[in-house]
């Protein structure tokens, strides 16, 4: 099957690059859980989870269901942890003066997000690190091939490569986050193909069933430093936590 005309595949090289695009998290968060739904489906597609000593699926059922849980769950946790630091606190406090003096505020705020969401400056480093993560991961398979098929090698050459970006040009750590999760499915992914070969073993359940508790283990850490960072200094953007750190010195 070609790699065009491989529908999960596609989903997962559209999810993971609006991951690397996007700034709304809430696109970003939604990509994250398309891209772990397509990578469930291409692994089952591409017949990694048969033993290939007895040509038999091994723990089929409860691999999927494993992974689907782990892209729900470390979605579930990111969503949480970005829709808490969305709230604005301590309101029942204000007199009617402060609220509509907030309400104010939040409304320039708010035009304020949606002009610097609308500029296309900020999109330009992450769409050629995109270009450049496409050429490479289309190039790599031919020079380096790893896994029997191509299609394989490109869906974890992208997913590693994205997530690598992903973590240079974030700018907040719930992005810093997306990007060690995407380098996590493309360790998975890698993992499951090697050991899918007529030579290797086999994929085991408990295996893969470590890989995701790394993953959502990794996620409560990013929710955990979120939380704290946010508690401390009441933002997560780099930049300002940078200014910040540079003003206390």
């Amino acid at each position: 099957m070609g790699l065009l005309t491989n529908l999960p595949l596609i989903g997962i090289a559209l999810s993971a690059a609006l991951v690397l695009l996007m700034r709304d998290w809430r696109v970003s968060f939604s990509a994250l859980l398309v891209n772990y739904m397509c990578l469930t489906m291409f692994l089952a597609q591409q017949q990694l989870l048969v033993t290939p000593a007895t040509g038999a699926m091994l723990g089929t059922g409860t691999i999927v269901a494993v992974k689907l849980i782990t892209g729900l769950a470390v979605t579930a946790i990111l969503t949480l942890t970005a829709l808490t630091f969305s709230r604005e606190y301590g309101l029942e406090d204000l007199d009617e003066f402060g609220l509509s003096e907030l309400r104010r505020a939040a409304r320039a705020a708010q035009r304020q997000r949606t002009t610097q969401a609308a500029r296309v400056d900020d999109y330009i480093v992450p769409f050629w690190a995109m270009v450049l993560a496409l050429l490479a991961s289309l190039t790599l398979p031919l020079i380096y091939p790893i896994a029997t098929a191509r299609s394989v090698d490109f869906a974890w050459y992208w997913l590693g490569l994205t997530g690598l970006f992903t973590l240079a040009t974030a700018g907040d750590l719930l992005k810093i986050g997306l990007g060690l999760l995407l380098c996590i499915s493309s360790i998975d992914l890698l993992y499951t193909s090697l050991v899918s070969n007529p030579q290797a073993s086999g994929v085991g359940v408990a295996p893969l069933a470590l890989l995701s508790l790394v993953t959502i283990l990794l996620a409560l850490v990013v929710a955990y430093l979120s939380g704290l960072l946010y508690g401390r200094l009441k933002t997560l953007e780099l930049n300002e936590l940078y200014r910040q750190r540079m003003m206390q010195r």
